[in-house]
């Protein structure tokens, strides 16, 4: 592996030193508090009202698929446009469309299609908002502190899967499930709050005459770059193969709830046992992690994620079965916190933003993975779809592992 791959091992809280990281760490921590809601939320909203995995499917498949249609260009207008303006924007509508949903539940004419079409359009809100997010954190830490930057960030997600379990169930009892839509807004509308406080400067444009520079032109740029380098292109197959079926559990856990007899309390503590795994992840790369033999580490968490998939599928004890889930939200974060570091530390500054909306398409591609896996589970059974699911991920990594080897200096 090239000398770039390499990560620096730093004190865990190093990045902490820089207050525009503060600030925007801050943020993103309200945020992802608000973004496990709203995925936990709209699957068992949708499990409420249809009681079909095909639905689940669809849930997940029009929140994430328009990812992969507008993720591209949301990466051009990132590397166009003030990122932290954008962000926060989008962060916005996000809230707004949050509490639309609150209400429709409250006034009681919430219908399945409304919940399709409120996910289709925050997942065209996620197309512009994460490339951009994502390409800020080079801006806020030196080089150097990239990884801690990004293990951070995991961490805060990893805690908000953690805490969010332990709300959601209170939420449902005392609120009801429009509870958690009107938590989900307050959420999102703090993290507007921080972000409008970060102060990041203007990054390098990748046009040097915007005025006659176009969307497609620069799209076509972003492409050239990337087939110029064989290793961005191999971390971004292994990442879109773990995207696709990476999700295939979170899809279909109500169901699994629901057969372990337990529902919204045992659906809650799947999800708790999830946001475990990615925190002790988070904790173990932040203490252990040099950067080394990165490639590797991201197969062997590819390998024991597929067959944590697999096995799920057959363990009786409920206390195994929150074993092998943790043990998949681990393997899981670990996984991309290893591809989104590398692939950030790699690329220039002025093609990120597309660079990383491209490298969306394995969190988007799970939109047609979570849609299979339910029509896989409708048509067989859900353990059929998680085995289908686990396969997959165990021969695609290997097979994008030795493709990496190949062509990584």
């Amino acid at each position: 592996m090239s000398s770039e791959q390499k990560v620096t091992n730093t004190h865990p809280l190093i990045a902490f030193r820089y207050r525009n990281y503060r600030l925007f760490w801050v943020g993103n921590a309200f945020s992802n508090f608000g973004m496990w809601a709203l995925t936990a939320g709209r699957l068992w909203l949708m499990h409420l009202l249809t009681d079909s995995t095909l639905m689940l499917g669809m849930v997940m498949f029009f929140g994430l698929g328009p990812i992969l249609v507008f993720s591209m260009w949301g990466g051009v207008v990132a590397d166009r446009v003030n990122r932290m303006k954008l962000v926060v924007k989008t962060r916005g509508v996000i809230a707004f469309l949050a509490i639309v949903t609150a209400l429709l539940i409250s006034f009681e004419i919430i219908e399945p299609w409304h919940l399709l079409l409120l996910s289709f359009l925050n997942g065209v809100l996620l197309s512009f908002d994460i490339p951009s997010r994502q390409a800020i954190i080079p801006n806020l830490v030196n080089k150097e502190h990239l990884m801690n930057a990004i293990v951070a960030q995991s961490f805060v997600h990893g805690a908000a899967t953690v805490l969010g379990p332990l709300l959601f169930a209170p939420l449902i009892n005392f609120l009801d499930i429009e509870g958690v839509f009107y938590f989900i807004g307050s959420m999102y509308l703090l993290t507007v709050v921080f972000f409008m406080c970060v102060d990041v400067s203007p990054h390098s444009s990748s046009s040097n005459n915007p005025e006659k520079s176009v969307f497609v032109a620069d799209l076509i740029e972003g492409f050239r770059y990337m087939t110029a380098r064989a290793e961005i292109l191999s971390l971004m197959g292994l990442g879109i193969v773990v995207g696709f079926f990476g999700l295939s559990l979170g899809t279909l856990l109500p169901v699994f709830a629901e057969n372990f007899g337990g529902g919204a309390l045992i659906y809650s503590r799947f999800l708790f046992a999830m946001g475990i795994g990615g925190v002790v992840a988070t904790f173990m790369l932040a203490f252990f992690s040099s950067g080394k033999n990165s490639l590797y580490l991201q197969l062997i968490s590819g390998l024991i994620l597929g067959i944590s998939l697999i096995v799920f599928t057959v363990v009786e004890p409920l206390i195994l079965a929150f074993i092998f889930v943790l043990m998949i939200g681990m393997s899981r974060t670990i996984f991309h916190i290893i591809n989104d570091t590398i692939l950030q530390t790699i690329v220039d500054d002025k093609f990120r933003g597309r660079v990383m909306s491209i490298h969306m398409l394995g969190w988007g591609s799970s939109a047609i993975g979570g849609l299979l896996v339910g029509f896989v589970a409708q048509l067989y059974s859900p353990e059929n779809a998680l085995v289908f699911a686990g396969i997959s991920i165990i021969i695609g990594s290997i097979i994008f592992t030795y493709i990496t080897q190949r062509n990584t200096k």
